[in-house]
Formats: C-alpha cells, sequence, structure tokens
C-alpha cells in the first residue's frame, strides 16, 4: 500500500513546505496538492507552484496532483507545467487531473473556463498531453508546437467517481482516482472498472483512493466533517459516517487493508482536527503495521500460523 498526503498551513497561512522534507522522512511516497481555487476569497494556491517548492525541499518523495482541473488551463500551458517540474524534481511527479468540481465559480468565469463540454476538452487535453511532454511535434487546434526540453510523461490518473472517469482513466490513463468513497463502494466500482477495461481491450488502470482523515480524539470535527457530506455532496448520513478515516494505528491499518482488498494500490489522505505532525506519524504506522502483517501473511509456510 503506498500512502499521500497534502502539506499543513503555517501560522501565516501557506503550506509548510518544510512538512515536505518530515513526510519523506517518515517513508510517505507522496505529497499531495489539490487544485482548489474557487475565486470567492476561500484560501488556496496554485498546485503547480506548490509542488514546485516541495521539489527543491525533498530528494525523493513523489509531488503528486490530486487532482488538476484541466479544463482551467490551456492544455500547451499544463504539458510546459509538468516538464518543467519533471526536470526540477528528477522526474516525480504524479498527474492527478479532472474535469473539474468548481464550474460557474468565480474563478472559472473570470478565466474563461469552459461551463460546458468539459468532459471533451479534458479527453482532447489527454490525447495531447503525452506527446507534448515528451517534446514531440502534436498538434492543438490550428498549430502544432513542439515543446522543449521533452521530458518523461509521469503517471497520469484520472480523478472522479462516475462510469464517464472511469472509462477515461481506461482510454488516457495510468489510473483511476476515486475519491470519499468507502472500501464496500469501491470494490463495486473497482468491479466495474475491471469490466470497462475487458469491454475496451485495454490494461487495468491502477486505484489511488483520495479520501481525510481524523486520527486525534476531536469529536466536533468528525462531526463537521460528515456534515459537509451530507448537505454538500448529498451522501446519505450512514453514508458519509463511513467515510472518514478515524482511530490509532491499528484501526487505520484495518482501514488500508479494507481499501486494498477493495483494489485500491495507494490511499491520498487529508489530514484534518489539528496536530498535523501526530497524525502523519500515525498514517505512516499504520501503513507500516499493514505491510508488516502482509509479509508476515506472504511469508507464512502453509499449516504455520
Amino acid at each position: 500500500m503506498r500512502i499521500s498526503t497534502t502539506l499543513p498551513m503555517t501560522q501565516a497561512g501557506a503550506p509548510d513546505i518544510a512538512m515536505a522534507r518530515h513526510l519523506e522522512n517518515l517513508g510517505y511516497d507522496a505529497v499531495s496538492m489539490p487544485d482548489f481555487i474557487i475565486g470567492d476569497g476561500t484560501p488556496s494556491f496554485d498546485a503547480t507552484l506548490v509542488l514546485a517548492a516541495a521539489a527543491t525541499a525533498t530528494d525523493k518523495i513523489g509531488l503528486e496532483f490530486g487532482v488538476l482541473s484541466l479544463p482551467l488551463r490551456p492544455t500547451a500551458w499544463v504539458a510546459t507545467q509538468m516538464q518543467t517540474l519533471q526536470h526540477l524534481s528528477g522526474n516525480r511527479v504524479v498527474l492527478g487531473v479532472g474535469i473539474g468540481g468548481f464550474p460557474g465559480s468565480p474563478f472559472w468565469r473570470a478565466i474563461g473556463a469552459p461551463l460546458q463540454g468539459r468532459g471533451r476538452w479534458t479527453d482532447a487535453a489527454l490525447q495531447a498531453l503525452p506527446g507534448l511532454i515528451r517534446g514531440e511535434a502534436t498538434k492543438l487546434g490550428e498549430e502544432e508546437i513542439t515543446l522543449a526540453p521533452a521530458a518523461p510523461v509521469p503517471p497520469i490518473l484520472i480523478g472522479g467517481n462516475s462510469e464517464a472517469a472511469m472509462r477515461r482513466a481506461v482510454l488516457h490513463g495510468d489510473g483511476w482516482a476515486p475519491s470519499l468513497i468507502s472500501p464496500a463502494a469501491l470494490s463495486k466500482k473497482a468491479a466495474r472498472l475491471r469490466e470497462i477495461a475487458h469491454e475496451l481491450g485495454r490494461p487495468i488502470p491502477s486505484i489511488s483512493v483520495g479520501g481525510h482523515a481524523i486520527l486525534v480524539h476531536n469529536p466536533a470535527a468528525i462531526e463537521s466533517f460528515t456534515r459537509i457530506l451530507v448537505d454538500v455532496h448529498r451522501m446519505a448520513p450512514e453514508e458519509a459516517a463511513d467515510i472518514p478515516v478515524t482511530g490509532g494505528p491499528e484501526q487505520v491499518a484495518e482501514r488500508l487493508h479494507a481499501y486494498a482488498e477493495a483494489g485500491a494500490d495507494m490511499v491520498g489522505l487529508g489530514l484534518d482536527g489539528g496536530d498535523w505532525t501526530r497524525q502523519a506519524e500515525t498514517l505512516a504506522e499504520a501503513r507500516a503495521q499493514l505491510n508488516r502483517s502482509q509479509n508476515q501473511a506472504g511469508t507464512s509456510a502453509p499449516g504455520q500460523p
């Protein structure tokens, strides 16, 4: 099981880039940055710039977009940024992408992003991005462009829980990245993902689950988070209650195991509720416990405990 999380905020309200090194030392596979710009005064930061800063503070941890809204940006610009970040980081980028979750927001309107046809825009961008990043001559509209210096194409994860997102992941991605989903629901979706891959004659994508964890004793934070799932995301209360990851290392390891059993290769969790450092360490210990138990199960001979 691979794990990632987002950076905490400093007292000044900016991402704490120094904590990327702490995550690296804890053995995290990636530091993740959401693309969450609304334009209504909600605090937000440019994901590419934050991950570029994290690249300079670390040596080996992955730099994961979780996820980048492609319709907000010209495709050529995204390709240039990915080339640059690959060169700055030594090819550590994990490019999670999606159609965008806030169409019609002030930021979307201000930059003229498309409100309709976001799926078609995303599909066209995904078809062009690999060639552009590799430095190949690529047609974009009426222009053929070649970007340099070429860089390896990062793993591309397709965000979204819908059937369309799963189909897009099979056709254009290396992985599928659903979010806010329970292990039981993921198991059903993973079965459908395999069916789609079989129907299209394509490899089965990996699965990277995104979610939230509250690994400190903070019932109010859990209640607030689940209320948002019900009021904003329109989840049933019983479904919402099953989403946040809570508890100590043993309970978290059990949840990671459940996701692995459902088909997940990676779990990325935002850490809510305070004491980020303690929570980051708890998640790392939970992953270590899971890996130890899996290794013991794999090395035990038949008939042995």
